[in-house]
């Protein structure tokens, strides 16, 4: 570049240094802005070989361009220089301002090192200013706004050139034009890095709108599509649980149209009984099985999912909820507990059912005296405002003088017994305990057909003969228990004559008419006894009140 026409000389660098700098910076892609970088030292700034050295992510630097021998482009482009090995070069030889010279005299200790290098042939230097074929002279190229200097700003490359055309280490001139070259140059790198990040996101945005309206249009093809019902909800405000689209399943399922649907909240549809599972239900991952009510009227059990629709900047907006018919497996399932629960041939409560009635009516604390136990229901903290629960635990005053007594502990309603052998007005829970008389004979005679037939009526002239409310159960064989709350002596022994009469009535079984009697044996269930102990103690009033009777009146065949 410094000739004996230096300002002439001077003047066509300029030139030439504008042309590429603007060819740098209008070049399509960051591949062909380095290439350029690496071309621009050749044409524009007179060295024969130029190599464009970029730090990666990871911190090393690889080659990224080369310019002026196909060969060396060939071997080392893409190879890759730790940055320890660079670091050790660039803080080594001459300083020229950002420039870093490494005589040959210092550079022989870099040739077994990791970086990418090409050994050009050449005479040893005649003067002292000549370029030798083993010196190295490097510009780091630092990122924008660093304030000039070796050590300032962020390294994002480095230009190493090679064998000036003049034969001669650069001057001045020569220096101050490579520095201004490599700080234009990482300009135009960061800029091409950020065209070329800002297309990579275009075309990434680009991708992801056209994911999301396939996924949109999938969404809205499962949606409408799909063979079970499916809902969309509004999450918050006033509006909150209010339905804004229905597909066609749930439609059918319900008899309503989807103009109707728009009209309604899931809470205006579910069954009364089921509005507390519904409330409880959370939006987020949500389950509950419970009933909606059709056109007609009906209702039909379905299982909810609900899932949340979320918006990144709003949160959560809508309640995407799943409705899946159930109505047949859930008959299945109250026909299964219905038989686990109840007697196969008379339909009335089993064994089991019976004693998890009467024990959920229990608890282990002793019964207390009729006083202590009106005092106690006054003065537990439960009651305070009122004067007492009913026995469904709602509040409710005590009529004076009803002679209702209850203790409560903990909003549980101690069941209480009757004292002394008299009426005294103490109501409580009466357990009788029936047992059939001459029945076996009719077996014996007639069959077990005949058999199924008496118990079948007694379970129905019981049922018939007590409250709603009340339970009968079979025990087994001939013996039915009864739980009737509420009574005092008097009623509860009214209540054994009232189902002894209906029971001696004649009975149809295989075309004749047969008869039994039936014994009554009463107890009373009160805290503090087991299930098992009530209606051993029930039993046993029964055998008492059996051998009390004579024969004949026990029994009619």
């Amino acid at each position: 570049m410094e000739t004996e026409s230096e300002p002439y000389v001077r003047l066509a660098s300029l030139r030439q240094l504008h042309q590429v700098m603007a060819d740098m910076n209008t070049a399509r892609s960051l591949a062909d802005t380095l290439q350029t970088v690496a071309d621009g030292v050749v044409t524009a700034l007179g060295y024969e070989l130029a190599c464009v050295n970029l730090v990666r992510p990871d911190g090393d630097l690889v080659v990224a361009a080369f310019s002026g021998n196909p060969a060396a482009e060939a071997l080392i482009t893409g190879r890759v220089g730790s940055r320890a090995s660079w670091e050790r070069r660039l803080s080594m030889g001459e300083q020229w301002g950002d420039l870093i010279f490494i005589p040959h005299t210092e550079g022989w200790v870099l040739d077994d090192d990791d970086v990418p290098q090409w050994y050009t042939e050449g005479p040893a230097p005649r003067f002292e200013d000549e370029w030798h074929p083993s010196d190295r002279l490097f510009a780091p190229m630092y990122a924008p706004g660093a304030q000039g200097g070796a050590t300032s700003g962020e390294l994002i490359g480095v230009l190493s050139v090679d064998r000036p055309r003049n034969g001669r280490r650069p001057g001045a001139w020569g220096r101050e034009a490579l520095q201004m070259y490599a700080f234009q140059a990482a300009i135009a790198i960061s800029n091409a890095r950020l065209r070329a990040n800002m297309q990579r996101a275009l075309v990434r945005l680009e991708r992801e709108q056209q994911a999301l309206r396939a996924s949109e249009e999938s969404f809205r093809q499962a949606f409408e599509y799909a063979p079970s019902g499916m809902a969309i909800a509004e999450m918050g405000g006033d509006q909150h649980g209010r339905i804004l689209r229905t597909n066609d399943a749930l439609c059918r399922l319900l008899g309503r149209p989807a103009s109707a649907m728009r009209r309604y909240s899931f809470s205006d549809l579910v069954h009364p009984e089921d509005i507390g599972t519904l409330l409880r239900t959370s939006a987020e991952g949500g389950r509950a099985e419970l009933r909606l009510g059709r056109r007609d009227g009906s209702y039909v059990w379905v299982s909810l999912r609900n899932s949340v629709v979320a918006d990144a900047a709003d949160g959560p907006r809508f309640l995407l909820t799943h409705v899946e018919d159930i109505e047949e497996r859930k008959r299945r399932e109250l026909q299964l507990a219905h038989r686990a629960s109840h007697d196969s041939l008379t339909g009335l409560p089993n064994s089991a059912e019976l004693r998890s009635r009467l024990s959920a009516r229990l608890c282990q604390r002793p019964q207390s005296g009729p006083a202590d136990s009106h005092d106690a229901a006054y003065g537990h903290p439960a009651f305070e405002g009122y004067d007492g629960y009913d026995q469904s635990g709602h509040a409710f005053d005590f009529p004076p003088g009803d002679g209702y007594e209850v203790d409560v502990y903990d909003h549980h309603v101690h069941t209480v017994a009757p004292e002394g052998d008299r009426d005294d007005g103490t109501k409580g829970l009466a357990v009788l305990f029936c047992d059939l008389d001459g029945f076996k004979s009719i077996n014996d005679r007639f069959g077990h057909n005949a058999g199924d037939a008496v118990l079948i009526e007694v379970a129905r002239r019981l049922s018939n003969g007590v409250r709603d409310g009340d339970t009968v159960a079979r025990l087994g064989g001939d013996e039915f228990v009864i739980l009737a709350d509420g009574l005092g002596r008097a009623d509860a022994q009214d209540l054994a004559v009232r189902l002894r009469n209906e029971i001696i009535q004649p009975i149809r079984a295989e075309g004749r008419a047969v008869r039994v009697g039936a014994s009554f044996g009463i107890g009373w269930a009160h805290c503090g006894m087991t299930a098992d102990e009530v209606l051993k103690s029930a039993d046993e009033r029964m055998y008492v009140e059996k051998r009390s009777r004579p024969k004949q009146h026990r029994r009619a065949g």
